[in-house]
């Protein structure tokens, strides 16, 4: 892969990993808008250790509270984790249901649905949800707050993201908000919520070429680290500023970008389709 590539996409995946519009969506449009090849599965395997690390690093002291709490070890940490020792195993709950669909789906989001029309599409659905529970969600609860319930059907919002376009955290924010969680209570949540589901990709995918290709071939070994420290840090960098920014703002600037390069997906897929390319 040329160096160019691999830090455009790297920077692709950091941007848009986190905020909720959809990584899956850029990284399929924008080779295709490129001409670009498949960068392939070594390189898919780079981008999920760099936003996994991001989050690792940002939560880190969260995910040692919740583990320590979670196996009945004190710790005098972030007073909402404190009221909620049971947070280890409500991320446990609400993890199966994106296990589960992934099991029984996986091909067809890697083949048939990862096309312009579906991306277009659950960009701008789940676009006006996210607009829905903004507006309707109570915004009461923080962490220490959530139950049983509330994770369980965030994490089943969350399987609908292996539909291309739908953006693991648009729509985890979005249940989030339906489940009257504060906006950033909702993206805190949505961010240690896809901690397990990220590394358990990224295990998959390290299985996957081990199995079938013998490990990492040569050529890709500096696109590797490139795209691990490029999406790693962007990855970084945009949980900082989404979390500051949902302290003072709302949804509406994700809502109207989705629905925006949804119809821009939909006209760009009609125009390739009239002339040809």
């Amino acid at each position: 892969m040329p160096l160019l590539e691999v830090i455009i996409l790297g920077l692709v995946q950091g941007l848009t990993e986190f905020l909720p519009i959809s990584s899956t969506a850029h990284l399929a449009l924008v080779p295709w808008l490129f001409g670009w090849q498949d960068p392939g599965l070594g390189f898919d395997i780079a981008l999920h250790v760099g936003t996994l690390a991001a989050i690792l690093i940002y939560f880190f002291r969260d995910w040692l509270q919740i583990l320590l709490q979670g196996f009945g070890i004190p710790f005098d940490g972030d007073p909402a984790l404190r009221r909620n020792k049971m947070l280890l195993w409500l991320v446990a709950l609400a993890t199966l249901p994106v296990g589960w669909f992934g099991y029984l789906f996986k091909k067809q989001a890697e083949s048939v649905w990862r096309t312009p029309t579906v991306i277009a599409t659950m960009m701008i659905g789940v676009g006006i949800i996210l607009w829905i529970c903004d507006r309707i969600g109570r915004r009461q609860k923080d962490l220490g707050h959530v139950t049983a319930v509330d994770a369980f059907l965030i994490g089943l919002a969350q399987a609908l993201s292996i539909v291309p376009g739908t953006s693991r955290s648009g729509i985890t924010i979005s249940a989030g908000l339906w489940r009257n969680l504060d906006r950033p209570t909702a993206a805190r949540f949505s961010f240690l919520l896809s901690t397990p589901a990220i590394a358990a990709a990224a295990a998959k995918d390290f299985y996957d070429i081990y199995k079938h290709e013998g490990g990492l071939p040569p050529e890709m070994h500096m696109p590797f680290i490139v795209g691990i420290l490029v999406s790693g840090v962007s990855g970084l960098v945009v949980i900082h500023f989404f979390m500051e920014f949902l302290r003072h703002r709302s949804m509406t600037v994700f809502v109207a970008y989705r629905i925006v390069f949804g119809i821009i997906i939909i006209a760009l897929a009609h125009f390739f389709r009239y002339t040809g390319g």
